[in-house]
């Protein structure tokens, strides 16, 4: 299945690197004197946060990680041998073989480095985005994933995760396969309402699209909704919410790191401290979570 559209332009993607700073979030806010990324906490003097992360805005909010499904029983019709989840993997598998094989060729494309450093539960697996995806108009389109998963031992793609929005915007996802109603639609977007979830797709509109320079600093109360397929096998199947375990990722590592670094992939860690320096936004997600306390 491909749900196209035309890329509207809008977000930005150019290889300037001028990343999100702590100062710069501080300065967007303080006309408000608050910091509503954080809830409605007051800034202090020294640039802290007393935040309140859980208000009436976010029933759903919790400070562990946690996910809901966007669409009541939309896990229930979905089938791994289904025609169209067959074609959607196959067509998602080949994009990652041609075109996004591992770390390097990510970042050639223009993907971002979104590592979740607040999900302490993390299985050695990060999300890439692509800014570029995320601002157009498609949806589920395989040659055009938002996000691409990677094994953080090997450095090779494992997956992608799609992510529902149009123009940047979170939209309502569309079913893999079936109408709406019918005993066999599969539509298994997920939500993420869990404090690193929320945190961490707020990191990556302040550090990429550099949302505090329209003053937009909120933490939203649930991401967009995701889609996730795996391309390799999984016990919980191709949509599965957790990445698959260790045992079934048994890739070789990739061949070369493809940019500059004193770290090699099967050897070193993928992570912010592998990568160059031009790749590493200003402030990574812990020091910004720094600003709250408790965190």
């Amino acid at each position: 299945m491909r749900v196209v559209g035309v890329d509207s332009g809008r977000m930005d993607d150019s290889n300037d690197h001028r990343y999100v700073s702590r100062r710069s979030l501080l300065r967007a806010s303080a006309g408000a004197a608050t910091i509503t990324a954080v809830g409605t906490g007051q800034a202090s003097a020294e640039g802290s946060v007393s935040p309140s992360w859980f208000d009436s805005r976010c029933p759903d909010a919790t400070h562990e990680p946690s996910m809901g499904h966007c669409v009541d029983g939309g896990m229930e019709g979905c089938m791994d041998d289904h025609p169209a989840t067959v074609e959607l993997r196959a067509a998602v598998r080949d994009t990652l073989e041609e075109q996004y094989p591992d770390a390097g060729a990510l970042v050639d494309a223009g993907y971002k480095p979104y590592f979740d450093t607040l999900d302490r539960d993390a299985d050695g697996w990060s999300h890439w985005i692509n800014p570029e995806y995320v601002g157009d108009e498609s949806v589920v389109d395989p040659e055009r994933p938002e996000s691409v998963l990677v094994d953080n031992e090997t450095w090779r793609s494992i997956g992608v995760m799609f992510i529902a929005t149009e123009n940047g915007e979170p939209i309502e996802p569309p079913a893999v396969y079936g109408e709406t109603g019918s005993e066999d639609r599969c539509s298994p977007w997920h939500y993420h309402a869990g404090l690193p979830g929320r945190f961490a797709w707020w990191y990556y509109r302040q550090a990429y699209e550099r949302d505090f320079e329209d003053g937009n600093v909120t933490l939203p109360c649930r991401t967009p909704c995701m889609l996730h397929v795996w391309t390799g096998d999984h016990p919980e199947g191709v949509y599965a919410h957790d990445g698959p375990p260790r045992e079934y990722r048994d890739q070789e590592p990739a061949d070369d790191p493809g940019f500059e670094t004193g770290a090699k992939p099967g050897t070193d860690t993928l992570d912010w401290d592998s990568l160059p320096s031009d790749l590493v936004p200003e402030q990574r997600p812990d020091e910004l979570a720094a600003l709250v306390p408790g965190l």
